[in-house]
């Protein structure tokens, strides 16, 4: 497993959603919070929806902008939440993709899509 992942969520069907065939993933949606967490840190990003960048690990990382803690498992899930954001998102088990298990810190960094 990387100790930073990167993938390029994008809009489908009105949902953010990600592909990731390294791991087995496509349309893989984020829901439950998780979705309207990215809503509020693309807003500063044209054609966010056309898709951005995001760089995520369990240790900080340079230009790791947010920070998200660990606060439950539910259904199946975890929940996290970001302080700066004042949110809480539920991420699935696709987490476990990336990670052996839930970790108590996420470091995410969001960017524009050089690609377009």
């Amino acid at each position: 497993m990387n100790s930073i992942n990167v993938i390029a969520p994008y809009k489908y069907l009105d949902m953010w959603v990600f592909d990731d065939p390294r791991v087995g993933l496509k349309e893989e949606p984020f829901v439950g919070g998780a979705d309207t967490m990215i809503d509020r840190i693309t807003a500063h990003i044209p054609n966010a929806d056309k898709g951005f960048v995001m760089v995520f690990s369990a240790h900080p990382f340079p230009e790791g902008d947010h920070r998200l803690t660990w606060q439950r498992d539910e259904r199946d899930g975890n929940v996290y939440r970001s302080d700066d954001l004042d949110a809480e998102g539920w991420l699935c088990p696709a987490l476990l993709r990336y990670f052996e298990s839930p970790p108590a810190e996420i470091y995410v960094q969001i960017k524009p899509n050089p690609a377009g």
